[in-house]
């Protein structure tokens, strides 16, 4: 009877799933629109918000890892160091050289710094206080996916010329000419647009996936421990036991979550060599 008043009671003050005043707020696209801290007033311009304060810590993170682990390079590596040569053989042998061959350790440093880059955007979805992943604002992805595509574009035509160069990339070999209106037009839409689109979109939606269903386990834990455990009762029981499954899944999907961030990275990494061996290769 006392766990039915005090359930009465917290509906008439709008403390339950369905209404507010418990200080509970849904998660939703919100979490990715911080307020601006200076805006331009410029149409289209979001101004300087929480995002570039996430990404300038993202940077020095990344240059202080490499501060620390190669300012003292060793022929017998330490620690650090030997965590660093792991990292560049990893993405040597798994990355350049299964792409590009031998030709694309030119590229090594390039595709190291991008990993290990997006990583740590992406791995500021974790740090308490931060709690917001780089990579869920479409514009850096994009700037990211751009600036790979410019480059495919150049090493193409630095290599075969402007003409070899787009022949490869719109005309497939052994196609029959009388076919070609056709193919043309979808192999140029492939390579100019949905490549570089795709190449985005997919870092992009991945975190910003992941980070919402963070912030829905945490909001429910949050949600079923702090209001509805005080009202005794079988009622109450059962929202502390909601509330353990929530952490659980939170922790579960936490370290999840930081798998998939590491395996986005190297994701991208990989099209961007597969795109730039493409460029070395000329062929279709």
């Amino acid at each position: 009877m006392g766990a039915d008043v005090n359930v009465v009671a917290a509906s008439e003050s709008g403390c339950h799933i369905f209404g507010s005043g418990c200080g509970f707020e849904a998660p939703g696209v919100g979490l990715f629109s911080p307020t601006p801290w200076l805006d331009f007033g410029l149409p289209g311009a979001a101004g300087v918000n929480k995002y570039y304060l996430v990404a300038v810590v993202a940077l020095i993170i990344a240059a202080a890892f490499w501060y620390f682990t190669t300012r003292r390079a060793k022929v017998v590596p330490g620690r650090g160091q030997g965590m660093a040569e792991m990292l560049v053989g990893f993405l040597r042998d798994q990355v350049t050289r299964t792409t590009m061959g031998k030709e694309g350790d030119r590229f090594l440093p390039l595709i190291v710094t991008l990993f290990l880059f997006i990583f740590c955007m992406n791995i500021m979805g974790l740090v308490p206080g931060l709690q917001l992943p780089v990579t869920t604002s479409l514009a850096f992805p994009a700037v990211l996916a751009l600036f790979v595509f410019l480059l495919w574009n150049i090493v193409g035509v630095r290599r075969h010329g402007v003409g070899g160069h787009f022949k490869a990339r719109l005309i497939p070999g052994g196609v029959p000419w009388w076919i070609l209106p056709i193919v043309v037009p979808i192999e140029a839409l492939s390579n100019f647009v949905i490549r570089p689109a795709t190449h985005m979109i997919r870092l992009f939606a991945t975190m910003f996936a992941g980070h919402l269903l963070l912030a829905l386990f945490a909001a429910a834990g949050f949600y079923m421990f702090n209001p509805l455990s005080q009202m005794g009762g079988l009622f109450g029981a059962l929202s502390v036991g909601y509330s353990a499954i929530a952490l659980v899944g939170f922790l579960v999907f936490t370290a999840f979550e930081l798998f998939i961030m590491a395996v986005q990275a190297y994701v991208f990494v990989l099209l961007t060599s597969i795109y730039l061996g493409e460029a070395i290769e000329g062929a279709h």
